[in-house]
């Protein structure tokens, strides 16, 4: 079993250095949008792998960072939102005082990299009392944001509430800064932590759905188109009759046969749904290339020397159609990505991971009241991707097809 293994993966490392050397690769590295575009799927993928290894975590993706909806950017807010953020940290730390061991209370308060100033408690509750003290004040007026003769007062409250948690320096006020970039969400999360973690989710979709796609898709094409007879007649009637159901159907109901079971909280859900339907494009594409294929001398005189067929198949037909299996990959991997924030946002798909479909799910109410970050964010850094990887299999197709090379 080890050994067929090793041969497998020997032959596809064969198979992608052959195209790499090929005249078709040649043409692609002289295409500046397409190694544009493949230098941008490449961040993507070492960003992916960064998060992969500890760079931001499920827990920081998570992780309540600030009061909620705080706009990107350090953005002036509203006086009442400013008024509103002093009320959510002085909060916090009035209620930790009011438990019977105030110091633990207290040191379990986090916003990020924030702590509560390490003074003494009669000391906190001097400067607590100095914030509500200037808030009763403000509290009586009916709509700050049409006083503007208040917004010293506001400014003065912030600062005093600003006493209230310990300066942070080097590294901690770095990163506080970098959590706020794109400001939080209604939960005080960081937008940014969350549409970067998302990107992992997004590369570990796209490559198992697509990987698996494609490898089953080609299989069974080729098959289909080799051997002929009941093979043939038995693939199309089955990617016929899947093709038959509405896609946004059949992957629901796949999605749906997994809720209550052990793994709804992982993704093997949304890889069995969209695999089960994705390989029918290159199941497609695979078997009429080698239709064409099969009736060439070489796998005819292969044929005559009794060869197996099985062994022309894998040594002989499907490396011939290698071009093609990277150009759906290619497209199934954005498919996939744009499928699961459809599923997501519907409710069927990523359910306790960042993503961004989760994102742009959570930012409904967030857009009716004018607050555009998160989808925003989740929007553009998606669109990256996306764009890139449409540029790059345009130009992939038109180095690795025959009919496209000069």
């Amino acid at each position: 079993m080890i050994r067929a293994v090793g041969k497998a993966v020997s032959a596809v490392g064969r198979l992608v250095a052959a195209n790499v050397r090929s005249r078709g690769f040649r043409k692609f590295r002289k295409s500046k949008l397409a190694l544009t575009a493949a230098a941008a799927i490449a961040a993507y993928v070492g960003v992916g792998i960064a998060i992969f290894f500890g760079l931001v975590t499920r827990e920081e993706a998570f992780e309540r960072v600030g009061p909620d909806s705080v706009p990107g950017f350090d953005a002036l807010q509203p006086a009442e939102r400013r008024f509103n953020n002093v009320d959510f940290q002085l909060t916090l730390v009035e209620r930790a005082l009011k438990q019977q061991d105030k110091a633990r209370a207290l040191a379990e308060i986090r916003l990020g990299r924030r702590r509560v100033a390490q003074v003494p408690v009669e000391e906190l509750k001097a400067r607590v009392e100095a914030v509500v003290e200037l808030a009763e004040e403000l509290e009586g007026s009916k709509d700050l944001d049409r006083e503007p003769k208040l917004l010293p007062k506001v400014a003065e409250m912030e600062a005093r509430c600003a006493r209230l948690w310990e300066p942070l320096k080097g590294w901690d006020a770095w990163s506080q800064r970098l959590k706020l970039l794109l400001g939080t969400d209604r939960q005080g999360r960081s937008i940014l932590l969350r549409a970067v973690y998302a990107i992992k989710i997004a590369l570990q979709i796209g490559i198992v759905v697509g990987a698996c796609s494609v490898i089953l898709g080609s299989l069974l094409g080729a098959a289909a188109a080799f051997y002929g007879g009941w093979v043939d007649h038995l693939v199309q009637w089955l990617y016929s009759t899947l093709s038959s159901v509405p896609y946004l159907v059949l992957l629901s109901v796949l999605v749906f046969m997994f809720q209550g079971s052990a793994i709804e909280q992982t993704l093997v859900p949304i890889y069995a749904a969209f695999g089960l339907t994705f390989w029918i494009g290159p199941c497609r594409v695979i078997r009429g290339e080698v239709l064409k294929i099969k009736q060439l001398d070489y796998v005819q005189a292969a044929t005559a020397l009794g060869q197996r067929r099985w062994l022309i198949l894998l040594k002989h037909v499907l490396p011939n159609a290698s071009h093609l299996m990277l150009v759906q990959f290619s497209l199934l991997f954005i498919a996939a990505i744009k499928s699961e924030v459809l599923l997501t946002f519907l409710g069927l798909g990523v359910k306790h991971e960042p993503s961004w479909g989760i994102m742009i799910s959570q930012s409904e109410q967030e857009v009716v009241n004018g607050f555009f970050w998160q989808i925003g964010a989740a929007t553009v850094v998606m669109f990256g991707l996306v764009l890139a990887f449409n540029i790059f299999t345009d130009a992939l197709q038109d180095a690795l097809d025959p009919k496209h090379i000069a």
